[in-house]
């Protein structure tokens, strides 16, 4: 030990005393010319933004981005004396370095074999923070000593406390007392109770493991250790020390849904201005159901991971009454990457299109039991070449119904109808139900080949679940101005853009994907709850859709790669997207009654024959209820099987047809 005490400590006593006692002349430019207060003094009176769920659960808070400077008249006298007296207890009497210090961490440090104790006065302390980094030698720690003695010529103890409490480090992102307090406690500085004081004394040691969120038995040893040395050098008397010891402190907790919170956000900052954030006093019911967002954080991760950790994924649920968004979610790791792919992502949809152009075409007079032909035919694009749309999987049913070929999400026919209704006439309908579209990708657009958001589609498929009225998306319903004391309605904002029996027969031909389509795996949940939706995959697998609904609850899912690629044969809507769905919506309908969709007075069912989609008649061998817009309905019953004058079924594409698309296909299953 000896001849470790003059090896080591013989050098590093020499190499302090020349440094503090031979000082050169430091040139402190980079001081002399700074303002005191590096960031706007905190406005008096501030609170954050508090945002409650649909139910009035304490869901987060949103705090300012800015930093702010704390007085030294604003910072409790008990915090400024906790911390003088655990972390530089001779504050008041060195002129920057403590020599008594520095000589009882050398001890320290030698017997250890390593820079282990430092030493450093708080005016060290602050001028690390501020001025220089974390590296730990003996030439670091003069270079720190000489610019505080200087430090201290220039400033006052006062002043010197004061930028060491807007300085240093809290954990979890807060720097400064004024975040801090915020963060911790939803306090101004001044508001500090001496216990809440005795906490943030001791977190500057270790702001990882001493903050008041760190694990509680690790921030009770701190604190004790905080007001032992107060009562130590008798700042507190011992009967102080247990009573603060004994007071039970009580947390602001952390927010549970920073995805949806930060759509909370930019929708006050879109009706207010970037303002509001930094003036705070805001109360917000958000639309959120607090339970259902941590399902759906949970459901979407462990979905999408099952599949692949390299995929991503997105959901929204919706109320489709009101368009309240009862839960968001962006990504599967939010905290490690803060992109929306639900609400800021374009993706195609591929075949999730289809029900949209299914319910165009029955506003339009065409009908569920109609026959149409998927033999494949050819279109001229605009290149001059042809373009022959295919099925998934290159299968060919023949002459099926309408209602079979959007369960079986038959390409062709989907391809002859939106030819047959017309591009124009959908590129308008689809803007009446909030889905932007593009019409130069012509017939293309059947099989989703323009990009939308998981938001905007899941929007589009409201008037279906409701009878015709779309509904935008809602997530904050009311605020009250706590400064103000006035109260902000939200109220839904619902169109009506469809009619209410086209939307009840789209909503009826889809419950059938669920049951024999491309959802069938869900046909279990489907008989337990009224529901209907529709698959969605693009061209060479590359996302995976569903949207899903029934009269209570909507909710997309998106499943796919940020740098768009094939998933690999079997990528589907209906393998990779539905059974998250379904997982997500057990929960979200548990307790709700199941309830079928009700059926307008406009809309009639009559007994057909599925083969020819006339009137059945008693020789029919198979029969089967359709429903019909009223007045679209057959009126001569199957010549098959002895009906007479047989109606004519809606006109089918000539073959070749008109102008094709400009991008690919998007198969589906």
């Amino acid at each position: 030990m000896h001849s470790l005490l003059s090896a080591v400590g013989t050098r590093s006593i020499r190499l302090v005393v020349a440094g503090f006692f031979l000082l050169p002349t430091l040139l402190s430019a980079a001081w002399g010319q700074e303002k005191f207060a590096t960031y706007p003094l905190l406005p008096s009176g501030y609170s954050s933004i508090r945002v409650f769920d649909n139910k009035g659960r304490f869901a987060g808070r949103i705090l300012p981005d800015r930093r702010y400077w704390v007085s030294i008249d604003r910072i409790p006298a008990f915090l400024q004396q906790a911390v003088v007296a655990v972390e530089d207890s001779r504050f008041y009497e060195h002129r920057g370095i403590d020599i008594q210090g520095i000589a009882r961490a050398l001890v320290k440090d030698v017997v250890k074999g390593r820079l282990a104790e430092g030493g450093s006065t708080i005016t060290q302390q602050l001028i690390k923070n501020r001025y220089l980094s974390g590296e730990k030698s003996i030439e670091r720690k003069l270079e720190e000593g000489r610019m505080a003695l200087e430090f201290e010529k220039k400033y006052t103890k006062k002043q010197i406390l004061e930028m060491y409490f807007n300085e240093i480090y809290y954990g979890n992102g807060a720097w400064g007392i004024a975040q801090a307090a915020r963060l911790y406690f939803d306090k101004n500085p001044e508001e500090l109770t001496d216990a809440e004081c005795a906490l943030l004394a001791g977190v500057p040691k270790n702001p990882g493991r001493y903050n008041p969120l760190g694990k509680s038995s690790d921030v009770s040893r701190r604190r004790d250790v905080v007001l032992k040395r107060m009562a130590d050098l008798k700042v507190i008397s011992a009967r102080q020390k247990q009573k603060l010891r004994s007071q039970r402190v009580t947390f602001t907790q952390p927010t549970q849904a920073p995805q949806y919170l930060a759509h909370v956000r930019s929708r006050l900052v879109e009706r207010f201005g970037p303002q509001i954030i930094e003036q705070g006093g805001l109360d917000v019911t958000a639309a959120m159901d607090l339970n259902l967002q941590r399902q759906a954080e949970k459901t979407l991760r462990e979905g999408v991971k099952k599949v692949s950790p390299q995929l991503q994924g997105a959901l929204v649920s919706l109320d489709p009454a009101t368009g309240d968004v009862l839960a968001a979610v962006g990504g599967v790791d939010s905290a490690k990457n803060g992109y929306d792919r639900a609400f800021l992502a374009r993706r195609q949809p591929g075949s999730a299109i289809k029900p949209l152009i299914y319910a165009a075409a029955l506003e339009k007079g065409f009908v569920a039991s109609s026959l149409w032909n998927d033999t494949p035919v050819a279109y001229y694009s605009g290149n001059n070449q042809l373009w022959r749309p295919q099925n998934y999987g290159g299968e060919q049913f023949g002459e099926i119904s309408l209602r079979r070929a959007l369960a079986y999400s038959n390409n062709v026919i989907a391809v002859k109808l939106l030819e047959a209704i017309g591009v124009p006439y959908f590129v308008d309908f689809a803007a009446k139900v909030g889905l932007p579209l593009r019409p130069n990708n012509n017939l293309s657009l059947a099989l989703g080949t323009d990009e939308v958001t998981l938001n905007e589609l899941v929007q589009a498929y409201t008037p279906l679940a409701t009878g015709g009225l779309r509904s935008e998306a809602r997530m904050i319903v009311r605020i009250y101005d706590r400064n103000r004391r006035s109260w902000t309605e939200n109220p839904p904002a619902v169109t009506p853009v469809l009619s209410p029996a086209a939307a009840f027969v789209t909503t009826q031909m889809l419950k059938d994907v669920m049951v024999y389509g491309t959802a069938k795996s869900l046909k279990r949940f489907s008989q337990q709850r009224p529901s209907a939706g529709k698959t969605g995959t693009t061209d060479d697998y590359r996302d995976a859709w569903f949207i899903g609904y029934t009269p209570q609850v909507i909710t997309g899912i998106w499943v796919g790669y940020d740098k768009p690629r094939p998933g690999g044969r079997g990528f589907t809507g209906g393998a990779v997207a539905a059974p998250i769905w379904e997982r997500l919506m057990r929960p979200a309908l548990a307790g709700r009654p199941a309830v079928d969709f009700p059926k307008p007075d406009t809309v009639v069912s009559v007994s057909i024959d599925p083969a020819t989609g006339y009137l059945a008649t008693p020789a029919c061998p198979e029969k089967r209820d359709e429903f019909y817009v009223a007045g679209t309905q057959p009126t001569e019953y199957c010549p098959r099987h002895g009906g007479e004058h047989p109606v004519t079924p809606p006109p089918v594409p000539a073959e070749p047809g008109g102008e094709g698309p400009k991008a690919g296909e998007a198969p589906d299953q």
